[in-house]
């Protein structure tokens, strides 16, 4: 343990202690598998919080990176590139939307689509300037700016951190008719996660993103999702809204679409949405450049190739129903779609903390989340041999 306890003696010395990680130091991975500097082999079942679904260092990825960075790395959008356009065009069509707007970390895309919202809302619905609102759902995580921590409801996430930006409304999350009654004339975006990841894997009742497309279609506003831990086959389908009839007006993604290896995101929507930016209204030194973006179109084909999606919801079922099949006594609920997965522990049994620190002692990763949820969310290579090894840990833990 002496080479762990150096490298974690010089974080908690040089780095600011706004993390709570497990005591193990990672030195290399290769698909769902990582070593730590004793050279132990551990199963990643947290995948940096879905941003590995491809799982790490895949190869085709890994290959664009360093063919990419072998010829030009970044030029800013002052300049165009030979890869952004191709990137995007890859990704609208993939993903059903008319336009892209290219960032670099998802909290960066949800400000994207938040200040799209907010124009939108002035020079295309008519609220007034300065007036118009977005609802967000209580337990929300959207990232970690000022603007956004204004609307988390969890105290933390907020505590000394003010004044913050006005402008949004809370509901419950899953409830239909909170959400119907908060919307106003100055109503322009609902803002909302299919399932939210960070709040402890919280899955909504079935019809309540249909009800949310529904009510934002009939009051003229736009449903703009999250997908950034959801998207891009986490949950067993491309995208979480689509178990739904609830193609949102605005797609936010990040994390798995940069592969991993590199911080790609986006903000999608249609021309009457994405014409409300003109030159100098928003930018990115970063986004969209040409080392992301061959990071990202190579991201986008092995989701494709590999069929990650339909894995994911094939061993996501598997997964979940022997979860279920355990009957832990420790354990309140399992739920979660595809590979996206919350064991909440009874209240009575302490935190998930200890059971997640026991794992790590079997030789399987996971974190905890809202202190009672263990999130499993392995990549979505993982294979049904290695979920079977997982399993036998896990069953060890919640015996």
């Amino acid at each position: 343990m002496a080479r762990t306890d150096e490298f974690i003696r010089d974080v908690e010395l040089y780095s600011a202690n706004n993390y709570y990680p497990l005591p193990i130091v990672i030195e290399k991975g290769e698909g769902v598998w990582v070593y730590d500097v004793e050279g132990r082999k551990y199963l990643d079942m947290l995948s940096a919080y879905s941003a590995l679904n491809q799982g790490h260092r895949h190869a085709k990825i890994i290959g664009a990176l360093l063919e990419q960075a072998g010829k030009v790395t970044l030029t800013s959008r002052a300049f165009h590139n030979e890869t952004m356009g191709t990137f995007l065009k890859k990704l609208c069509l993939m993903t059903g939307y008319a336009k892209a707007l290219p960032m670099n970390t998802g909290a960066e895309a949800v400000e994207t689509a938040l200040k799209a919202a907010r124009k939108w809302g002035l020079v295309k619905k008519g609220v007034p300037e300065n007036k118009g609102e977005i609802i967000v759902c209580e337990n929300n995580f959207h990232g970690r700016t000022v603007t956004i921590v204004s609307f988390s409801t969890e105290k933390q996430y907020r505590y000394g951190f003010g004044p913050f930006t006005p402008g949004f409304v809370s509901v419950p999350f899953g409830d239909g008719e909170a959400l119907e009654q908060a919307i106003t004339e100055n109503t322009v975006a609902i803002l909302a996660e299919p399932i939210q990841g960070e709040g402890g894997v919280l899955v909504p009742p079935a019809g309540y993103l249909t009800k949310m497309r529904e009510l934002a279609t009939s009051h003229n506003v736009l449903l703009m999702l999250d997908e950034i831990q959801t998207g891009l086959g986490r949950t067993g389908k491309l995208f979480a809204y689509q178990y739904e009839d609830a193609k949102p007006d605005v797609l936010i993604l990040g994390k798995a679409l940069g592969g991993g290896v590199y911080p790609v995101s986006a903000m999608l929507a249609s021309d009457d949405v994405m014409d409300v930016f003109g030159p100098g209204d928003h930018g990115s030194t970063f986004g969209g450049n040409p080392l992301g973006s061959a990071v990202g179109m190579a991201a986008l084909e092995v989701i494709e190739e590999e069929n990650l999606v339909e894995k994911a919801y094939e061993l996501g079922q598997y997964f979940r129903e022997a979860l279920e099949k355990m009957q832990s006594p420790f354990v309140k609920e399992v739920r979660g779609k595809g590979l996206l997965i919350g064991v909440e522990i009874k209240p009575e049994h302490g935190t998930a903390r200890p059971f997640c620190e026991r794992l790590m002692e079997l030789g399987l990763l996971c974190k905890e989340t809202h202190d009672y949820t263990i999130r499993f969310a392995p990549p979505l290579t993982i294979t049904k041999e290695e979920i079977d090894w997982s399993l036998e840990k896990i069953a060890k833990v919640l015996s």
